[in-house]
């Protein structure tokens, strides 16, 4: 990993957990990462590609696996987002979870970056398939869309463009997320 001297102090210096994706494609890489003080280890290309990698490291992990599930018009995209599948989010999911895996991300490619506000009926979809945290990503640009996000009952939300562009307050998004 070229950049794992910053992984690392990251993990040390701050007080909250952290979680780390990209490019993580062996255990090895996963063991280090977590022994450097990354609490939670983010799968996305791989989960697709190397499902066994999956299942070893959440018998080995458990709740530190998450993977993160990139799709357009419900279907699953790999390499950065430039390889589509056939796969669905949902089967990629199911799948997943039964590998071992207690997390998963969830972003809207067709919406990350767009301030368009989530894919609500994609995300309920999933929560309702797989019965497992999801932490959602993709569209977000508001408060509201904070709201409407926990009450489906997502776990936590990835927030990006809307805190550069000041559409949503970090200090606002944190106190709503302490309601």
């Amino acid at each position: 990993m070229v950049n794992f001297d910053v992984i690392e102090n990251i993990a040390n210096a701050v007080l909250v957990p952290t979680q780390l994706g990209g490019g993580i494609r062996t255990l090895e890489t996963i063991t280090r990462v977590l022994k450097a003080g990354v609490e939670r280890i983010i799968l996305g290309t791989i989960a697709v590609e190397n499902p066994e990698l999956v299942k070893a490291a959440c018998a080995k992990y458990a709740d530190a696996i998450i993977v993160s599930i990139d799709a357009r018009d419900g279907q699953v995209a790999t390499r950065g987002w430039l390889q589509g599948t056939t796969l669905s989010a949902i089967e990629l999911a199911k799948n997943m979870a039964g590998l071992g895996v207690k997390r998963f991300i969830y972003t809207d490619i067709s919406r990350d970056g767009t301030l368009s506000g989530p894919n609500y009926a994609g995300i309920t979809e999933l929560i309702d398939s797989v019965g497992l945290p999801i932490i959602a990503a993709g569209g977000i640009s508001s408060l509201e869309n904070l709201r409407i996000l926990n009450s489906l009952g997502v776990e936590g939300a990835i927030i990006g463009k809307a805190l550069y562009t000041g559409d949503i307050d970090l200090r606002e998004a944190v106190a709503l997320s302490n309601e």
